[in-house]
């Protein structure tokens, strides 16, 4: 017996109705970890991206809590796609007659090591077991500048060790609160991310999704 125009509908029907749960069912596929090895994961001066930031790498002269310099050269580089971040970053403040300067940002691993054996304190120096979003390249210490690239007034200037950094501290004079909140306001608008106890640091979001490195800072390319 032949079937029914009906029941050959009926049937194809099902089929597709299975066919279509089928899919729906069927777990996505994993995502594996970015490539390290991408374009944007390429360590970069950021000056390459950006030459309008202004540039004082305080761990390449002895001006630093440490006293000594601890870079063989003063290079500012960071990962292509979080330099081109911190760009966007630094138009926004253009429109506002102001500018970033960086005082640090790709920390290689070593210097770190040699920072913990001076200050092991977590507080403001990552464990080098565990390392700093500096050593991934995804991180910046940072002030505001004046359209002549004359520093604004802060609670405190670089590294200092003491609650006087922390984002929450409210003794400073009222331009150091708003300056520190302008800041804050700008980085935070593209993505970045403040440690509580340094007002200067941010961590680009996706910080941890390089791994830590150990690249000699003179060995990056221009």
């Amino acid at each position: 017996m032949r079937p029914t125009l009906a029941a050959t509908f009926v049937v194809a029907s099902l089929v597709s109705l299975l066919a279509v749960l089928g899919c729906k069912s069927s777990p996505p596929e994993p995502k594996g970890p970015p490539d390290p090895n991408r374009e944007g994961a390429q360590l970069v001066e950021v000056a390459s991206i950006d030459s309008t930031i202004v540039i004082d790498v305080r761990y390449a002269t002895a001006s630093n809590v440490f006293g000594k310099p601890l870079y063989p050269v003063a290079k500012c580089a960071l990962r292509r796609d979080v330099a081109v971040r911190l760009a966007r970053v630094q138009k926004r403040l253009r429109g506002e007659g102001l500018g970033l300067k960086i005082w640090d940002a790709y920390r290689p691993l070593s210097a770190q090591k040699e920072m913990w054996a001076m200050k092991p304190d977590a507080r403001y120096v990552a464990d080098p077991k565990r390392g700093s979003r500096h050593n991934r390249g995804a991180a910046v210490d940072v002030t505001l500048v004046d359209r002549k690239g004359y520093e604004l007034v802060m609670p405190t200037g670089f590294d200092d060790f003491s609650e006087k950094a922390s984002r929450t501290w409210m003794k400073a004079s009222p331009d150091a609160i708003s300056n520190r909140q302008i800041l804050a306001d700008a980085m935070v608008a593209e993505g970045f991310v403040g440690l509580p106890t340094e007002w200067w640091h941010f961590d680009s979001p996706d910080s941890l999704d390089y791994p830590l490195i150990d690249v000699p800072l003179e060995s990056i390319a221009p």
